[in-house]
């Protein structure tokens, strides 16, 4: 049985060179390419840095100012529901699965979210959490993330 590829998202924003002189108009960036396709994602299995099962990605939470895709959920609890959000950087894509660069520890450990929405106060604290940059837009809202 030969190893089975998988493909890394990219989020560089560099133009692609590999569309043919007559195409110019059809150039894309890398990172657009690379993302095309996440409307396919829902549904599928998370698995962990180490290949262990999270859950089925329910939704997917962009950052409105890059466009990129930062937090997917997954649903937990049988009696108390929650969202359980989980950072896309780094993701890889199987042909299975999404694997994430967290653990499933580190996931179980993330704060609980209710199932209706990311509140205003929820934001920042999940991007503290998973020790990542987090800067509150210019914007009315302050949100930095949104639901697709």
């Amino acid at each position: 049985m030969e190893p089975v590829e998988t493909d890394p998202i990219e989020t560089t924003a560099e133009p692609s060179t590999s569309a043919p002189p007559a195409a110019a108009e059809a150039t894309t960036t890398e990172s657009t390419v690379t993302h095309r396709n996440i409307s396919e994602w829902h549904g599928r299995e998370l698995v962990d840095c180490s290949g262990e099962r999270i859950g089925r990605l329910e939704d997917v939470y962009y950052d409105v100012e890059t466009e990129e895709p930062q937090f997917g959920t997954v649903k937990e609890g049988l009696i108390n529901r929650h969202l359980t959000f989980v950072p896309l950087a780094g993701v890889t894509i199987g042909p299975d699965n999404l694997q994430v660069t967290v653990t499933k520890d580190q996931v179980k450990k993330a704060p609980n979210i209710g199932l209706n929405d990311l509140s205003r106060i929820d934001e920042p604290n999940l991007y503290h959490y998973y020790q990542l940059n987090y800067t509150p837009l210019e914007t009315e809202s302050g949100r930095r993330l949104a639901r697709r």
